[in-house]
């Protein structure tokens, strides 16, 4: 979520769209609002299937759409949102450390595997000795892509390093693989479309908007099963977690109709949990 810095194209937050914030608890009443930011794809297109279901109940569903991972928090930090829907969670906990945020995770919705690209080879057997891997430039990200590596057989880690495993941890690299963090996690597709290295991990989201399909196009997938810590969550201001409006939120986000829906329309390359 780490610098080859091409430019991002940001979607800018239209700052006249406040709403109340800390509405009251339980059911919303007919005239309430609930502003969520959220990545295009899926969180934008989860979230816009489930406004009419929220209309339902009262409550009506503005969405912002990010094409970054930083922005999105800062327009709630700001006040500018009521919540938003983008990030797993080691990534909101690196922010809030980061930057000071006082934000609560409100409940987890889904998980996207991350996925290798690859141009010219279609498994990680065939990457060459020497491959470049790139990767994100976000931290966060990297225990979990590293990992992945290591459960592929291609790379050991230090023992016990886990998901807060960092480059400086891998103690073995057979292969001479030359890893590169330098890319925002955004340009990760541009940079496989250009073909800047032999292989490239790109988060799912990312994937889906560009176009690439993860259970097709990638070469390799991360497990997707419910003890993976990278749950996508919605965020929202510490105290915010009893907002009646958030609350109904998450309700909605679980529910089996919900959760049928990204089942069928990602056929597995979105996961949903149920807590």
């Amino acid at each position: 979520m780490k610098k080859i810095v091409l430019g991002l194209g940001t979607i800018a937050l239209s700052l006249g769209v406040l709403t109340a914030c800390g509405g009251a608890e339980g059911s919303g009443d007919a005239d309430e609002t609930l502003t969520v930011g959220a990545s295009n794809v899926p969180h934008a297109e989860i979230l816009e299937y489930v406004q009419p279901l929220l209309e339902e109940e009262g409550i009506t569903l503005e969405i912002e759409s990010f094409n970054d991972y930083i922005l999105p928090n800062e327009a709630l930090d700001l006040g500018e949102l009521d919540a938003n829907y983008f990030q797993h969670v080691p990534y909101l906990e690196s922010q809030i450390e980061e930057n000071g945020y006082d934000f609560v995770n409100a409940g987890g919705i889904h998980i996207e595997p991350i996925g290798v690209y690859s141009q010219e080879y279609a498994s990680l057997d065939e990457l060459p000795d020497g491959s470049t891997i790139l990767m994100s430039d976000s931290p966060a990200d990297h225990g979990r892509i590293l990992t992945m590596l290591e459960d592929e057989g291609l790379i050991t880690l230090a023992e016990g390093v886990g998901i807060n495993a960092s480059l400086d941890d891998i103690e073995e690299n057979p292969r001479n693989f030359d890893f590169q963090a330098n890319v925002e996690a955004a340009l990760l597709p541009t940079a496989y479309e250009n073909n800047q290295a032999e292989a490239i991990l790109i988060n799912s989201n990312y994937a889906l908007d560009a176009g690439l399909n993860p259970l097709e196009d990638a070469i390799a997938t991360e497990s997707a099963d419910f003890d993976n810590p990278y749950v996508n969550v919605i965020a929202v201001r510490s105290g915010d977690e009893e907002d009646g409006r958030i609350l109904k939120l998450i309700e909605v986000l679980r529910s089996e109709q919900v959760r049928d829906f990204i089942l069928e329309e990602y056929d597995n390359a979105v996961v949903p949990v149920t807590e």
